[in-house]
């Protein structure tokens, strides 16, 4: 029998599929988020935060946010992981850290 397995990314602003979307991170009031978003959305956060931006000090790269990269298994993002893992039958939060059995699961089964 054989098994195949769709992943599907969605801009998680606009609810729509994008084969471009990928994941972004930031901290607000030490609150760190990550979204998916496909160019348009990144590109319509990216005009809400710039007047911000611009008048804000930059303190440096977050530490969380260093740490995050390294969350992906072999450059694949969290996103397909999940994907990956909920249709492979492993429970996963929508949001949050990846389990390290779930990555390490996912790296084997690609």
């Amino acid at each position: 029998m054989a098994q195949k397995i769709v992943t599907i990314y969605t801009d998680d602003l606009t609810g729509e599929e994008s084969s471009e979307a990928a994941t972004h991170t930031f901290t607000l009031d030490g609150v760190s988020y990550e979204i998916d978003l496909g160019p348009d959305s990144y590109e319509q956060m990216l005009q809400a935060f710039g007047p911000f931006m611009k008048a804000a000090r930059k303190t440096g790269r977050a530490r969380k946010a260093a740490a995050r990269k390294g969350a992906a298994v072999n450059g694949e993002d969290t996103a397909r992981i999940r994907a990956w893992a909920k249709e492979s039958g492993y429970e996963v939060s929508d949001r949050g850290r990846v389990p390290a059995e779930i990555r390490e699961a996912f790296q084997k089964a690609h």
